[in-house]
């Protein structure tokens, strides 16, 4: 139960509606407590006419409750005249028929008194539950794009949208539903409880003896239930991740011919979670029988123990006070019945928010810092820089140094593993050196807003990710400030044709227009990456990374896009990070990696001179490129 204390500042923003609700609750509860009283004056009043049937008129009064005259007073009636104002039996039996009815249509008035303030009850309860549902899913989310990239290298996407959508589900009817009865059951025990000491204590004892076995049995029962939900819930979480990389890598699938082995997979973890969700319901299936019982033995009482004392002549309990107390008792019932649908909620919601706060609790290694400085300049220093991957332990660079004056272009290169990609996400601060500095025009890039710098920095990632959204939202993607819809469009087509992609781009049918699939799926390799460069350069950044950027294209159109970049990237610091030397060799300087340190550096010309790793990864592309 404590983790669902991190709820209480929601709480306290909504606190005018909840308010609201504990106060319709508490009307509902009370227009409750007045229809057993009607139905008791009616038995009384029905019993006691019997019994002056046989007797003259002025033998015996009919008493009109206090409560009754109070509750019907503003209606100027005088309801004693009206019962006791006779002139014969059949007058009498009259008026005692007349009140009969009069006590049903009050039943019936308080019963659509008590939906009245049940409906306001729901509307506002169930209403604040949504709304922090908005807040709290709002709240994650941005939650999770705070994180850095290590967090989700060891996070599943399944089981980050397990938490976002099914925990926060299970909060919600936390929230709603089992507050709301929560509410109702304790607001409504109180009322019974203290109307019914007053009738008689004796019988209140008897009435309730069966509910301190109750609470024992929720006790022992609800440990069980939180370990059974968290269960159900981690497995909720492996499902969603199979199923999400299923669909994700369906290309990998079918080109295998693994159909029936993920499918096997899948379920495999099915079968867990029928078999965990199954442990859950055996534990709701025997809880709710056993709560039920317990109510049956208490209306057993009721009418065992009255009757007992009626018969004895016991003059506080009469045959309106049984009714009286066996509605009170079956208007327990469903409180009390539903103590293990609560309970399994409240438990529920308990282990999901705990998975919740495990996230909320994560702190992000990549904080910003104060300087929100736009006018980057673009100059980049790595001083003494080493990274070891806290996930896998691996150190990718080793001392690396170097600076990027403002406007020069450095290309870095190597064999595959050697850091060439890490260094691309330091310069975007996606992550941060072990040792050493990275800085930014003198500034050490720790100092920088993040949101400062990125979008400074367009960037080229080696894996190219592309939304499910038109082609010109992507490329859009990458411009930060408001524009015109005719500057927009400009601005999109003209990296477009920088990115050699625009006329890809119009001959679809729907031009800029296109709705791409999952990932870009509706575009070749080649094409991806280029829509990748456009998105990069539209927003005109200061520092332009590009991160293997042309491996999925032709010589050809290699040599056209770098021809076009050379006009974007004029006055603008390029990193250009490439297996291929035929994408480098135009770079003012030349980092050649190996095992994360600096193996070589210099022009093309100087590297090629030295016949070292550059001058040899040099011949065998150009002994590739001859075979093909």
């Amino acid at each position: 139960m404590r983790a669902l204390l991190a709820l209480n500042p929601y709480f306290r923003r909504y606190w005018g509606r909840m308010a609201l609700g504990i106060l319709f609750t508490a009307l509902s509860s009370l227009f409750q407590i007045f229809q057993p009283q009607v139905v008791r004056e009616a038995f009384d009043l029905i019993g006691t006419s019997l019994a002056l049937r046989d007797q003259p008129l002025d033998h015996g009064h009919l008493d009109v409750p206090a409560e009754i005259n109070s509750w019907v007073g503003w209606t100027g009636i005088d309801l004693d005249a009206r019962l006791n104002g006779a002139a014969t039996d059949e007058d009498r039996r009259t008026n005692v028929r007349w009140f009969v009815a009069f006590y049903a249509l009050l039943f019936v008035a308080f019963t659509l008194l008590q939906g009245f303030f049940m409906f306001l009850m729901r509307q506002t309860i169930i209403v604040v539950s949504r709304l922090i549902e908005y807040d709290l899913k709002n709240d994650i989310f941005a939650h999770y794009q705070r994180l850095d990239r290590g967090f989700y290298k060891g996070h599943s996407t399944g089981d980050l949208m397990n938490r976002i959508s099914e925990d926060v589900g299970k909060v919600r009817m936390y929230i709603g539903p089992a507050i709301m009865y929560i509410l109702g059951m304790v607001v409504l025990s109180v009322m019974i409880v203290w109307v019914m000491v007053g009738v008689n204590v004796k019988l209140t004892l008897w009435v309730l003896a069966p509910l301190p076995l109750m609470s024992i049995a929720i006790y022992y029962v609800s440990d069980l239930m939180n370990k059974r939900g968290l269960a159900v819930q981690a497995q909720q979480s492996v499902l969603s991740s199979l199923a999400q990389e299923s669909f994700s890598g369906i290309r990998v699938i079918k080109s295998f011919a693994r159909e029936k082995l993920v499918f096997g997979r899948f379920r495999d973890a099915a079968h867990t979670y029928r078999e965990r969700s199954l442990d859950q319901a055996r534990v709701d299936a025997i809880f709710m029988p056993v709560i039920m019982l317990l109510i049956g033995l208490s209306t057993v009482l009721t009418i065992f123990v009255g009757g007992l004392m009626v018969i004895d002549g016991n003059s506080s309990v009469t045959v309106g006070n049984i009714a009286e107390f066996t509605i009170y008792v079956n208007k327990l019932t469903w409180p009390f019945a539903s103590l293990g649908w609560i309970t399994s909620q409240v438990q529920q919601a308990a282990a999901s928010m705990q998975r919740i706060n495990e996230f909320l609790g994560t702190a992000p290694v990549i904080n910003p810092g104060p300087v929100k400085s736009s006018t980057i300049r673009g100059e980049i220093t790595f001083e003494q820089v080493s990274l070891t991957y806290p996930e896998t332990g691996i150190e990718a660079l080793k001392d690396v140094s170097f600076t990027v004056p403002v406007g020069g272009t450095l290309a870095i290169t190597g064999r595959t593993g050697c850091g060439k990609t890490t260094i691309a996400g330091l310069i975007g601060r996606l992550h941060d050196p072990t040792t050493g500095r990275v800085l930014i025009d003198g500034i050490p890039i720790r100092e920088y807003d993040l949101g400062t710098l990125r979008r400074q920095v367009g960037q080229v990632p080696q894996d190219v990710f592309l939304f499910s959204d038109t082609i010109d939202r992507n490329i859009a993607f990458g411009l930060h400030e408001e524009l015109s819809a005719t500057e927009r469009e400009t601005r999109i087509r003209a990296a477009a044709a920088t990115a050699h992609v625009h006329q890809n781009i119009m001959d679809f049918p729907n031009g800029y227009g296109t709705i791409l699939g999952e990932r870009g799926v509706t575009l070749s390799g080649g094409q991806k990456q280029r829509v990748s460069i456009a998105r990069a350069v539209v927003g005109e950044p200061r520092i332009l990374v590009f991160d293997d950027p042309l491996s999925a294209v032709d010589t050809a159109t290699e040599a056209a896009i770098l021809n076009s970049l050379e006009t974007v990237m004029e006055g603008r610091t390029t990193v250009i990070i490439s297996h291929r030397i035929s994408a480098v060799q135009r770079a003012d300087r030349v980092l050649v990696l190996e095992d994360g340190r600096i193996a070589e550096q210099g022009t093309h010309a100087e590297l090629l001179a030295m016949r070292g790793l550059y001058a040899t990864l040099h011949e065998e592309q150009l002994l590739e490129e001859q075979r093909i």
